[in-house]
């Protein structure tokens, strides 16, 4: 019985420590066959398409300018004409000027808002929601250049 006794008192101690050579071992191994396997491996090309086959953009969109004031203005560059609105009556107007402007050659009639920054964000949704109402597809935001 003393033996058992005196190996109870140099009982071994559990190592809390990871071993950290190992996985460093296989991380080395793992970095130099990626670092010989990636000059081996052929990039993949993308078929992209050619500039000269994308359709041409209009040139003359119509303008809605939305002042401080929430007053509306519809422009159209191939008339110069600039009608006075307001933000329900845009659909309307757009309706009304869309004849105009597919008989210069457009398929639909492309639309860019220019807002003041003032403006509210429901005032702008609800031009893009009364266009969207009117059968306008293509509606398109004007924002600033620049990092100012």
């Amino acid at each position: 019985m003393p033996a058992v006794n005196s190996r109870r008192g140099r009982s071994r101690r559990t190592i809390s420590e990871i071993n950290m050579v190992p996985f460093i071992d296989v991380m080395l191994v793992l970095l130099i066959i990626f670092m010989v396997t990636a000059p081996l491996i052929t990039p993949s090309m993308i078929a992209l398409p050619k500039v000269g086959k994308a359709p041409s953009q209009p040139q003359n969109p119509v303008q809605i300018l939305i002042s401080k004031d929430e007053t509306v203005q519809i422009k159209i560059k191939i008339k110069t004409d600039s009608v006075p609105s307001n933000v329900r009556n845009v659909a309307g107007d757009i309706a009304r000027l869309e004849p105009a402007v597919k008989a210069e050659g457009a398929q639909a009639v492309p639309v860019v808002i220019s807002a003041d920054k003032s403006i509210k964000y429901e005032t702008v949704v609800q031009v893009m929601d009364n266009l969207q109402k009117a059968g306008v597809s293509r509606v398109g935001l004007s924002v600033q250049t620049g990092g100012k």
